[in-house]
């Protein structure tokens, strides 16, 4: 079988570093293209050295339309406002896409879905196996409790993190939400300071924390009268995410048309 051929945007952040390295590590993948924002001093070095590694042979570019021409699939972990504009390219390439760029909504978030009506895309709020098995469980725990019990959604990432509450607790609030059979936008508490007043019935909170180096914490708590259910998933290194991108960036190509999730890769559906 012959390799796929992957394209990684955003090469030289932290999470384009650690998805090069997995890419090698990754039996059936092979790295084609690699690509950063212009003026950046990872651009014209190779991909392989500037991530730590033995040189592969393939320079970091300045141009996201090049990487999309020489990959099968492209990974993106990068920022909303060119993850839509890298939807687009992979609509008009004909490419498939893996999305793990967190904070995307509104029209950045529909570009995705439109260029999902021609290409198969991934996207998910968190790559990791274990934070999707997870959501299902928040999902199916929420169903369970009931609306007498009270969701509350912690997180903690590391303090160069930009968007509050991360992708991941999103995703956790939706799967609550769904676990309900409400809309989450009706019910979400995203911030409570001062004199708040009582916590309304139903509402799904959450709370964000940046220090440190923390990868990325989550809690998922169900607190009821005499006693309190805790979910909890910590990440300790970023291959966890890395290693779902190459899983979904295998699983996605030959697909059909569509906006996929990481459910969708790990058979949790159903």
């Amino acid at each position: 079988m012959a390799e796929i051929k992957i394209g990684i945007v955003g090469a030289a952040g932290r999470m384009g570093k650690t998805l090069i390295e997995e890419v090698g590590m990754t039996p059936g993948a092979v790295l084609a293209a690699a690509a950063e924002r212009a003026g950046h001093d990872a651009v014209g070095q190779d991909a392989g050295s500037f991530a730590g590694l033995k040189p592969l042979g393939v320079k970091i570019g300045a141009g996201a339309e090049d990487v999309f021409k020489a990959s099968d699939v492209v990974i993106d972990f990068t920022v909303p406002k060119a993850t839509a504009a890298h939807a687009a390219l992979a609509a008009a390439g004909k490419k498939s896409l893996v999305i793990g760029t967190t904070g995307i909504e509104g029209a950045e978030a529909q570009a995705i879905r439109e260029a999902g009506r021609s290409v198969p895309i991934v996207w998910a709020p968190n790559m990791s196996a274990g934070v999707n098995l997870l959501m299902a469980l928040t999902e199916r725990v929420a169903k369970a409790l009931g609306p007498d019990y009270d969701i509350e959604i912690l997180e903690m990432h590391h303090r160069h993190k930009v968007d509050a509450p991360s992708g991941t607790a999103l995703g956790l609030g939706e799967a609550a939400a769904k676990g309900r059979g409400v809309a989450l936008k009706d019910v979400a508490a995203r911030g409570r300071d001062g004199i708040t007043g009582a916590r309304k019935s139903g509402a799904i909170g959450f709370a964000a924390l940046r220090g440190g180096d923390v990868v990325g914490d989550h809690y998922v708590i169900f607190a009821g009268e005499g006693e309190r259910l805790e979910l909890v998933h910590k990440g300790a290194s970023r291959r966890i995410y890395s290693r779902g991108a190459l899983r979904a960036a295998l699983w996605v190509k030959g697909r059909a048309p569509g906006v996929y999730d990481m459910a969708d890769v790990l058979g949790l559906r159903g």
